[in-house]
């Protein structure tokens, strides 16, 4: 059975404030510019030492953590870059999270050794609660779809462990998203985690 300290981390999400420093000025295609966006998805005492992706794959900044960056938006990386940090829905992850985003992308049910863990400070652009891919508002169940702030994510090695946690997204607690496909992790919001998407009251 998965065992979260949610009270634990809730005490250490204040760090998330420690960012990577003031945006960049310069392209966003840059390296400068991508660095600072993909490490500020985490707190700095993780991002810090971090590897970071950059959008055509290359190794921006290698790191000694274990963590990797890089952005999560599954589309194209646009010629100029992603025009914000929210917008390229950076993600930092350590190697079950990367295992089990490697798995998610190419579209295979993850295979993890042990539970995964992934932060997105940045939030992401929005997609459909319970159907995986479904990337586009209007192809989604209007109740289904959510638009995340900053959050915390949970993949467990065996998704049959977080079968009784809830998939309302609504109630501010730590909630699953894609429940049955394989695909399911819990999702923790934190500070300002609703402000692209109101909570229904």
């Amino acid at each position: 059975m998965l065992k979260i300290n949610v009270i634990g981390l809730l005490m250490l999400l204040p760090a998330y404030m420690a960012s990577a420093g003031d945006e960049p000025t310069g392209p966003h295609s840059g390296s400068a510019w991508q660095i600072w966006a993909y490490s500020s998805a985490a707190p700095a005492f993780l991002s810090k030492n971090a590897t970071i992706i950059g959008g055509d794959g290359s190794v921006l900044r290698k790191g000694s953590n274990g963590w990797t960056c890089q952005a999560g938006n599954p589309r194209p990386f646009p010629a100029s870059g992603w025009e914000t940090a929210h917008k390229a829905m950076p993600a930092c992850f350590d190697e079950a999270g990367a295992a089990w985003m490697s798995a998610y992308m190419m579209g295979k049910k993850p295979q993890l050794e042990r539970d995964g863990y992934m932060w997105m400070l940045h939030g992401d652009v929005g997609e459909d609660n319970f159907v995986a891919g479904v990337l586009n508002k209007d192809d989604a169940n209007p109740e289904h779809w959510i638009e995340s702030g900053p959050h915390f994510m949970i993949m467990p090695k065996e998704v049959s462990s977080i079968a009784n946690v809830t998939t309302d997204f609504n109630t501010g607690g730590p909630y699953v998203m894609l429940k049955g496909t394989g695909y399911d992790h819990i999702m923790l919001p934190v500070t300002d985690y609703y402000q692209y998407q109101p909570q229904k009251q």
